[in-house]
């Protein structure tokens, strides 16, 4: 009688392994490829906010709107009058930040990675993951509590390239300053003071970089420190943010981050 041809024990241990080993090479690269397409998405949303935002300036004489803040403008924030140009409210999020964090302004640890929401007084689609650069605002001045000459106001100025509209944020909003520290941790609170601003902006949710879109319409990367070389706004001293012995200091996890200076 013929004998049956099977697989021996030997052998289907040894495929075992071999497709153990192939799929230990295949994982990392994997999952290269899904963090790289989160990345390509999350640009891709940052795209079509700032397009939003330059259809809104289109249609006001290239000014941005009012802000939050005064009395008579309280639905002026950018969440209010920017959803006319856009329908899925789901394009404020970063693919690495989806899932809903605290409502507090100073942002819970962890912060990096939820999306902000403020469903008590933002309203129930209320809630993001970008955040945009309150200096664009063109808030009155007689109701400004910051600086006003250092408002851009208007979307027609020079060196659009290096202005800031919309980043990866742990908060709606931010109107950082040259001097602002770097956080000492990256998920440091963020109070809502002048001086501490550049924290909401400042986390590591893409591997030592933020993606950011541009007054130009461009989209990319941002190294954290490269955040101290942006034109935030128009009194933003280029050269002016902290040294790197304040990094080496101050933000020990930042140190092997690519410098900027």
């Amino acid at each position: 009688m013929r004998a049956r041809k099977a697989f021996t024990l030997v052998e289907l241990l040894v495929v075992i392994a071999i497709i153990a080993l192939l799929m230990s090479i295949l994982m990392p690269a994997l999952a290269r490829a899904r963090k790289q397409a989160k990345i390509v998405l999350c640009q891709s949303n940052l795209k079509q906010m700032c397009a939003a935002t330059l259809m809104y300036t289109d249609s006001y004489d290239g000014r941005f709107w009012s802000g939050w803040g005064a009395s008579n403008i309280d639905n002026e924030w950018w969440l209010n009058v920017l959803q006319p140009y856009y329908k899925d409210y789901d394009v404020r999020l970063c693919p690495e930040a989806v899932r809903p964090g605290s409502e507090s302004i100073y942002g819970a640890r962890g912060a990096t990675f939820y999306a902000w929401t403020g469903s008590g007084w933002l309203g129930s689609e209320g809630y993001g993951s970008f955040g945009i650069n309150g200096w664009l605002e063109n808030y009155p001045e007689e109701y400004d509590w910051l600086d006003p000459q250092r408002r851009w106001r208007t979307a027609n100025v020079r060196n659009s390239a290096f202005i800031p509209v919309f980043l990866d944020c742990r908060w709606i909003d931010g109107w950082p300053q040259h001097f602002d520290p770097p956080p000492t941790h990256s998920d440091e609170l963020a109070p809502p003071t002048e001086s501490k601003y550049m924290i909401r902006f400042c986390i590591n949710r893409h591997d030592g970089y933020i993606n950011g879109s541009f007054l130009d319409q461009s989209v990319r990367k941002v190294g954290l420190k490269e955040l101290w070389k942006l034109k935030w706004n128009r009194k933003f001293d280029l050269d002016g943010g902290p040294p790197p012995e304040e990094f080496d200091s101050i933000a020990p996890w930042m140190a092997a981050f690519k410098d900027y200076y």
